[in-house]
């Protein structure tokens, strides 16, 4: 049986401990190319370091991996001090996708089962979380290149479908298609297959307004219902003074 030498198994130490540096300091520059992009506030790549969205992703990417090796305790440690330095919570147990970003972040809520796709932007105040004591999955799906403006809450194991939308402070209760904008609470599909990507874009404000479109409509029927009151006012004058006029022949 051939045992290795102090030579070998520190050489080997030292390769896996360049092999995670190299894999940390790639993770660096994915969260400053993502935070350069979708932030037209920062000027240089060092205001990154100041972020809270990348302070919070380097403790979950840690806390992730303790929880991934059933070191729950620890894993909650470090998330928790993610936390108390930024305002943002996410659980270990949360699964996250490349290009993730939170723009302000404070107030965000992850919960355990949530799992995130690619490309997805959050706003401060958006929970993504569960309906009560249920077990396994709880929390929401969310698919790539979504959006979830600030104060959103999106409750339940159910997915947000790819190039989706959702308002600010909306309640999102129930499965989203893809390619869909939904405001409103409780939150309403009302656009459907979106020309753009979400994250080309980050427009928060420029969404239908279900409430005025539904008031819209409304008037519209009642202008018709009006109309044809009006109608038939006049078939019925009409009516009567012909009755009169054919009285009158007879008499």
């Amino acid at each position: 049986m051939h045992t290795g030498t102090k030579e070998d198994y520190g050489g080997c130490f030292e390769l896996r401990i360049k092999e995670k540096s190299v894999g940390f300091i790639n993770k660096v520059k994915e969260e400053i190319a993502v935070i350069r992009q979708r932030d037209p506030a920062i000027h240089s790549s060092m205001e990154v370091f100041l972020y809270p969205s990348f302070k919070v992703m380097m403790h979950y990417r840690i806390a992730h991996k303790l929880y991934q090796k059933k070191h729950y305790f620890l894993a909650r440690w470090v998330s928790q001090r993610g936390v108390r330095k930024t305002g943002i919570e996410i659980h270990p147990g949360a699964q996250i996708g490349k290009g993730f970003f939170i723009d302000h972040g404070n107030g965000v809520i992850i919960g355990e089962t949530a799992v995130i796709g690619e490309n997805v932007t959050l706003y401060q105040g958006v929970t993504l979380g569960g309906t009560g004591k249920e077990q396994g999955k709880r929390h929401p799906t969310v698919g790539n290149n979504v959006m979830i403006s600030a104060g959103a809450k999106v409750l339940g194991s159910f997915t947000i479908g790819d190039n989706s939308k959702i308002g600010a402070g909306s309640v999102v209760l129930e499965e989203v298609p893809p390619n869909s904008t939904v405001v409103g609470v409780p939150g309403r599909v009302v656009k459907r297959n979106n020309q753009s990507l979400p994250q080309e874009e980050l427009d928060q404000v420029n969404l239908p307004d279900p409430i005025k479109e539904d008031l819209s409509a409304l008037h519209h029927a009642n202008a018709e219902l009006i109309n044809r009151m009006l109608d038939l006012e006049k078939e019925l004058r009409e009516i009567k003074i012909k009755q009169k006029g054919k009285q009158g022949i007879k008499e």
